[in-house]
């Protein structure tokens, strides 16, 4: 992280600005030949160059920006998937990716199988060309070996590509696990101020990322210098943010295990969880999010609703605690499901409120 924080500070010239500019061009001076560093906004910008160059070093690896997550994740489907391919996809991560596929691939020929993420070390990975995993999974929270899952697909012959937005860099590392791949949706805890769309591609294999980074010049999907500006001055706080985040998730799940409104809780952190000992040796946090189940909706929808230091809304990794329902959004989650993602509260206050709100609910 030390490295992140001096990495521009580091070339600086005397008179230099200490904070990163925003290049706000999509042109350059270009007489002649097209020989220069930068030809066009498209091919390239020298504010989204320095937050990739930052990123790239957290993953330890080059780094290519998006406008969202799912661009990020769209862009790699664009680059390695052609008509007859078969894709190993989690069954029970972030709902959007099997909507991709089955929306926009299925019908070009790519037949796509799903699997649930605690399952994917055992699945059957024959004939796939690239399985994709996210872990922990959201909303549920489940962890897979990335090892194991990384040693079976590379014997499948297929590209493993991980979602590590639920942990980010700082929590985990799935290319030093074996992942080909790694995508995140940066609008979460890497900006963390819930103000900006971003994501990313990072590999250790030059020639994928190399081909990553062709599509999107061609394909046009181009992050402007001021949203990698606002990215980049998320990234200056990430540790701080996840630190805290992370110390009151354990907190905020241990108060509500055990407690008689309470049929379930979900953390990798918690020594009972199921995930705890897979996640015990590949993660060094385990991220900002507990879910757990009520008795009901009403139930969650009450917890949300009277809670003050919770703000209704359906993302997470932001500096405000925030919680919903996700059986609204169609995942396979009981009715009184509820995914709560920790923000910057201070842990003990953050803690009181979830013991307030949880007060007059009906046992399970």
């Amino acid at each position: 992280m030390s490295d992140l924080l001096h990495h521009r500070g580091r070339s600086l010239s005397k008179g230099q600005p200490v904070s990163l500019p925003i290049m706000a061009s999509t042109t350059f001076h270009l007489p002649g030949d097209p020989d220069g560093s930068h030809f066009y906004g498209r091919n390239g910008n020298p504010t989204v160059e320095c937050v990739e160059a930052e990123i790239g070093l957290l993953e330890a690896a080059e780094t290519v920006l998006f406008p969202s997550g799912m661009a990020a994740i769209a862009a790699v489907f664009h680059t390695l998937l052609r008509p007859g391919d078969k894709v190993l996809v989690h069954a029970d991560g972030y709902y959007n990716v099997r909507s991709l596929l089955e929306e926009h691939f299925v019908p070009r020929g790519i037949e796509v199988e799903t699997c649930p993420t605690a399952g994917m070390d055992q699945a059957d990975m024959s004939g796939c060309r690239l399985v994709m995993i996210e872990t922990p999974s959201n909303p549920g929270l489940d962890v897979c070996d990335i090892a194991a899952v990384a040693d079976r697909a590379k014997s499948a012959g297929a590209f493993l590509v991980a979602d590590n937005t639920t942990a980010t860099p700082l929590c985990q590392q799935p290319l030093d696990f074996g992942a080909d791949m790694v995508v995140m949706s940066d609008t979460k805890a890497m900006a963390g101020h819930s103000d900006v769309l971003c994501g990313h591609v990072s590999s250790r294999h030059t020639a994928l990322i190399n081909q990553v980074r062709t599509y999107r010049r061609l394909g046009g999907a181009i992050v402007s210098p001021f949203d990698a500006y606002l990215l980049h001055r998320g990234l200056e706080t990430l540790e701080l943010r996840v630190s805290r985040a992370n110390q009151s998730a354990l907190q905020v799940a241990k108060c509500l295990s055990g407690h008689p409104a309470v049929s379930a809780v979900r953390y990798p952190g918690l020594p009972q969880d199921a995930s705890h000992d897979i996640a015990l040796r590949q993660m060094r946090g385990f991220g900002p999010i507990v879910s757990f189940t009520l008795k009901d909706r009403e139930a969650a929808e009450n917890f949300i609703s009277n809670n003050e230091l919770i703000v209704p809304a359906t993302s997470f990794g932001g500096v405000h605690t925030s919680a919903e329902c996700r059986i609204r959004w169609g995942d396979q989650v009981a009715d009184g499901f509820v995914r709560l993602a920790c923000g910057i509260e201070p842990t003990e206050d953050l803690v009181i409120s979830v013991e307030n709100a949880l007060r007059d609910l009906r046992p399970v």
